[in-house]
């Protein structure tokens, strides 16, 4: 796992001195992260252009002034500056942001950084949630399809496939709004987002492993749910269902299918078949197309 140095960080954007030997991303392993504490980002991907990549964060001590500052302008930089901050103000020394501790140009890396996300988050001190399109000091408690268009009238956090197991993991989740003001955290408004999300607030307070769930009561907190990839409306899941596959962009849904298999094999849970046919059709397959097929299965524990 590579994390951010948060204090380097800081001194970096502060313009203190920096030594010759600093670096701002180190990768750790597993012996390593059992003796630390650190927090993590869960966010919305801005324009690619505004997300700061690996080359450019490992880049970031050698970058010339001119360069840095342009940088520095970027939406995807603020939310890394902002996360440090906060991160270092709750006393972690360590920050991990999905855009630039991943070299997404390695396949082999990318495969084990999706395949450990949900274990990441979960083992986080604290989870920061950045809600970029929440002006208010608190979470909504209805839907507005004026101020949020596009995502069933929430914040666009909540519609997202990736978000949902970086809400789910983690013990200890703070949300921020666009001005990284803090408006609460997971547990003390589980009721509030159990009902954007459709997540039991026992879930939300507790953890998976605090009450029996069904395969396709999980399949339903996906339903309505949006990636930009077909691929990763199945790769986003697998942490929540303790799944591993190898990642093969360009199967389309394929990859839904194939994780449905792995749970099947892994487990004795019949409601994977529980999916509805009447209203999404049926082509003489046992799996479901998309999670959406799971919508109404909520209730099924």
């Amino acid at each position: 796992m590579r994390l951010i140095q948060v204090r380097t960080f800081l001194d970096i954007e502060e313009g203190k001195k920096i030594d010759a030997d600093a670096i701002v991303l180190k990768d750790l392993v597993d012996e390593e992260l059992a003796q630390i504490k650190y927090g993590i980002l869960s966010h919305c991907w801005g324009h690619p252009k505004e997300e700061v990549q690996y080359k450019e964060m490992d880049a970031l001590i050698r970058m010339g002034g001119t360069a840095r500052k342009k940088l520095r302008e970027r939406s995807g930089y603020q939310k890394i500056h902002r996360s440090c901050e906060q991160a270092w103000k709750d006393g972690l020394a360590w920050l991990w942001v999905d855009t630039c501790c991943i070299n997404k140009e390695s396949s082999a890396e990318l495969s084990e950084a999706l395949n450990s996300m949900f274990r990441w988050y979960e083992d986080s001190e604290r989870c920061y949630v950045y809600l970029h399109d929440l002006h208010a000091k608190a979470l909504p408690t209805t839907s507005n399809e004026k101020k949020f268009p596009g995502s069933s009238g929430w914040p666009r956090w909540f519609s997202r496939g990736w978000t949902l197991q970086e809400l789910v993991a983690p013990t200890v989740v703070h949300f921020f709004n666009q001005d990284w003001y803090f408006i609460g955290d997971k547990k003390n408004h589980a009721q509030t987002i159990s009902s954007i999300t459709r997540i039991p607030s026992r879930i939300l307070r507790h953890g998976l492993d605090a009450h029996r769930h069904s395969a396709a009561q999980i399949m339903s907190w996906a339903a309505d749910r949006k990636t930009t990839r077909t691929e990763d409306r199945a790769y986003s899941l697998m942490g929540l269902f303790g799944v591993h596959m190898p990642m093969l962009y360009g199967e389309g849904k394929d990859a839904f299918r194939r994780l449905q298999l792995e749970i099947i094999r892994m487990t004795n849970d019949h409601s994977i078949f529980a999916w509805d046919r009447k209203d999404n059709g049926w082509s003489g397959s046992v799996l479901a197309d998309d999670p959406s097929f799971f919508r109404d299965c909520h209730d099924i524990v």
